[in-house]
């Protein structure tokens, strides 16, 4: 084995899925700035609008933990590039639409099955394979390119309807599917085995698992295991709450809130970008923390802090971006999706090598409950003439969320997670200059 090399290859395969990710997260921004031009031109009700936005989060969860295991069967390869084809059918065939639920086939399920098997799932497949140091950090980089990916893009596909229309915009999004194809084939590696190498931070290497049984099978068999313990019900519950308050209720509900008090679309969509920068900050000290800190805490720290600060959120809306709700911007980008690195540690403390696939399913109830609240949020406004109750629901089951979080404990005798022993005590068989 040869131990001179200055690059290990798990940091290539990183740096491909980070790519990947954040072109599946510019995916999914496109439907909250599209919500009031299809309204205008269709005349379709915002909670129509939303259902469809609530097909493609729930799929985009409930996809997740097949799609791990059809990764352990068929390869990363060979699912992210069809999961990449089917966002470019989606997103491509919505130019010809004419009904509502056309819009629901094309951004609900197309869109929704594509981007769920490029979702969080993908993510603990890929440092469960290939990272043993610095997991934790990896896995924080990784989802904080997905969650800052989805805002980031989101000016640049507002300017892109303001000034060309939703078609072009939802062609651009098809033809850079289509573009990262080629870069998912050609450079996307399965297992560092196969490469006769170590994960990064081991010291042996160790064969590849031969998968049994279907993808369908693995899939429902680790989540029959898991539903009997009471961790799984605590993390999903948790994580459901922590999709309510992201991706459903703010990243589809933002845009149209702030407008509904003057805001141009823009500018709104400029604030959430600002969230996507932020959250690159959060997420990545989330991941260095996780490899530290009790990720009990971390997550309990993190739902009541986000409840607090959505309490207040109804009160700092305005015409104008002012100094508060860039404060809130600042806040909530740094905590937007920093509950991920700690709840994939503790799925694969709880759940051992069935943790990336029972992450899946943890996913899968994070997206419906974005689904609920992308849905619910859409129906408050279109009664209530505003969002202001949402905001203070979501404020609520945040700070509920954090006490279900401390629920969880470590059973007597439970050893320290892997992630952070082999990082503390393993001689480092790898190093990365540069």
């Amino acid at each position: 084995m040869r131990k001179n090399r200055r690059l290990h290859p798990a940091w290539l395969v990183a740096a491909v899925a980070f790519v990947a990710l954040v072109g599946a997260a510019g995916f999914r921004a496109t439907p909250s700035v599209l919500l009031h031009p299809l309204h205008e031109e269709f005349g379709w009700p915002l909670a129509t609008i939303s259902a469809a936005v609530s097909v493609n989060l729930l799929l985009y969860g409930l996809t997740a933990p097949f799609a791990a295991a059809l990764m352990d069967r068929f390869g990363i390869r060979r699912v992210v590039s069809v999961a990449l084809l089917l966002v470019a059918a989606g997103s491509g065939l919505t130019v010809f639409m004419t009904a509502s639920w056309q819009l629901l086939l094309c951004w609900g399920v197309l869109v929704g099955l594509g981007t769920g098997s490029m979702a969080l799932a993908f993510v603990a497949t890929v440092t469960g394979r290939w990272f043993v140091r610095r997991r934790g950090l990896v896995t924080g980089v990784l989802t904080a390119g997905g969650a800052a990916g989805q805002l980031v893009f989101l000016p640049l596909i507002a300017v892109l309807v303001r000034d060309h229309g939703w078609r072009t915009a939802a062609l651009v999004v098809a033809g850079a599917a289509l573009a990262v194809v080629p870069l998912v084939v050609w450079l996307l590696r399965e297992h560092p085995a196969d490469l006769d190498l170590p994960a990064y931070g081991a010291t042996e290497v160790v064969a590849a698992p031969t998968p049994t049984g279907g993808a369908a099978s693995r899939a429902l068999g680790a989540l029959a295991t898991a539903a009997r313990t009471r961790p799984f019900w605590l993390l999903a519950a948790g994580f459901a709450i922590c999709g309510a308050t992201t991706n459903g209720l703010v990243g589809t509900h933002f845009v149209p809130a702030a407008h509904d008090h003057g805001m141009p679309e823009t500018t709104a969509a400029g604030l959430l970008a600002l969230v996507g920068l932020f959250d690159i900050v959060g997420t990545i000290a989330s991941g260095w923390l996780t490899d530290r800190v009790d990720s009990r805490l971390l997550l309990g720290a993190y739902y009541a802090l986000r409840g607090a600060s959505l309490l207040l959120l109804p009160s700092l809306f305005a015409g104008t971006a002012k100094p508060s709700m860039l404060v809130f911007i600042i806040f909530y980008g740094l905590d937007w999706v920093a509950t991920v690195p700690p709840t994939v540690a503790l799925c694969r403390e709880y759940f051992g090598t069935a943790g990336a696939v029972v992450f899946g399913w943890v996913f899968a109830a994070h997206q419906f409950g974005a689904a609920i609240a992308a849905t619910g949020a859409g129906l408050v406004r279109d009664r209530l003439g505003d969002y202001a109750m949402a905001w203070y629901v979501a404020g609520a089951l945040s700070i509920g969320a954090a006490g279900l979080s401390l629920l969880l404990r470590r059973r007597p005798g439970r050893p320290v997670p892997e992630a952070v022993l082999v990082a503390a005590t393993a001689p480092r068989a790898w190093s990365f200059r540069g």
